[in-house]
């Protein structure tokens, strides 16, 4: 094959990979409602463009279903139910489920209370926090997520040696007649799969992602990979770069408080010190943090949306250095992404197709990409 195929690579309708997806995890042993929930969730992430926590997670995923630390069977446990408040125990399961519900726990006290804010603990990797966020602001709510993380790649400011994770943040909020603005991001430059999508996709990783531990960047997506999985010097760059100058700092101490709302407060594992202590089977017991505020419960719902659109206006209505490339506003590019790949199918390169049909073949079940091209 060509690099044609990396390039631009063929797509594929939802539909087919929902159904792909959704066969591997009932193969695996999921039930029928939790496998239909992560499974439309990760399509989800793929249609908006965020390659790196959608189908692309499926390798991680088995990977810790066939070491035994995932609990493909898990039961949701509420172990704290307040008024504003709860804690769910995920039961060792796939972060998807039990973040959907938890995310509607917290719309449901919201509505009814203002505000709610409900931790989930003893969990594994949820996908893109995004989605959890934007379930609040289709149901007229401010949602706000982070995530503890499985992993240790960033290097706080003026070390050498990673210690946290990307421990991301997302937020939602309505927007009256527009599209639900929404922010994402990880605490460091990049995700570690957005270095994963580079690999697949044969590209190097722009200057500034990964440094070496003596400040220099790494450039080789495979580079990087080892030093995430092997080494204890370098590591992704936290938001704003290795120094201080542009920021560093800022977004060290913002994985910082990730980790205090959605893994201290929630009771779940420290990656540095789980990491050391862990078995083959070991969970990852991840925290998750899911917030919901009732914008009116300050003013009426019509007076918020009229400010909100006027930001949006505002900021769309900016000079663009290039005028081929608008002022966006968050969540803008994702929705792009989801009208073109909703009517266009989602791209998979040969690499992700080649993965995808390996856990089909280990799940025995049929790989259904072979010819379900939408071209």
């Amino acid at each position: 094959m060509s690099d044609e195929d990396l390039l631009n690579p063929p797509r594929y309708a939802t539909q087919i990979l929902l159904k792909q997806v959704i066969s591997i995890l009932t193969a695996w042993g999921m039930p029928s409602k939790q496998a239909h929930v992560a499974s439309y969730v990760m399509v989800e992430t793929d249609l908006r463009g965020v390659d790196s926590h959608g189908i692309n997670m499926l390798h991680q995923y088995e990977e810790t279903f066939r070491r035994g630390a995932l609990n493909i069977k898990a039961q949701t446990k509420v172990i704290r139910d307040r008024t504003t408040t709860a804690l769910l125990d995920a039961d060792r399961g796939l972060g998807h489920p039990v973040s959907v519900e938890a995310m509607e726990m917290a719309i449901k006290k919201a509505k009814s209370h203002d505000v709610g804010i409900v931790c989930v603990t003893n969990s594994h990797h949820f996908g893109a926090a995004g989605y959890y966020a934007e379930l609040a602001a289709h149901q007229g709510l401010i949602g706000i997520v982070t995530t503890s993380t499985r992993g240790i790649s960033m290097v706080p400011t003026r070390g050498t040696q990673p210690v946290l994770g990307t421990n991301p943040f997302a937020f939602a909020a309505p927007a009256g007649k527009y599209d639900p603005l929404v922010l994402d991001f990880a605490t460091t430059v990049a995700a570690v799969n957005k270095v994963k999508v580079r690999k697949l996709r044969e590209l190097e990783l722009p200057a500034g992602w990964v440094n070496d531990g003596d400040g220099q960047a790494v450039l080789d997506p495979n580079e990087a990979i080892n030093i995430f999985d092997n080494k204890n010097w370098g590591g992704l760059n936290p938001v704003g770069g290795i120094g201080e100058t542009l920021g560093g700092h800022k977004g060290y101490g913002l994985a910082i408080f990730s980790h205090i709302l959605s893994g201290a407060m929630s009771g779940a594992s420290f990656s540095p010190i789980r990491v050391k202590n862990s078995n083959t089977d070991t969970p990852d017991d991840l925290g998750h943090y899911f917030q919901a505020i009732n914008p009116e419960s300050f003013r009426t719902k019509e007076d918020y949306e009229a400010d909100i659109e006027v930001v949006i206006e505002t900021l769309r209505a900016v000079k663009p250095r290039d005028p081929e490339k608008p002022v966006l506003v968050p969540g803008e590019p994702e929705q792009i992404s989801r009208k073109d790949r909703k009517k266009n199918g989602i791209p998979i390169n040969r690499n992700l197709r080649n993965l995808i049909r390996e856990i089909a073949r280990n799940a025995n079940v049929e790989y259904l990409l072979e010819n379900a091209t939408t071209e």
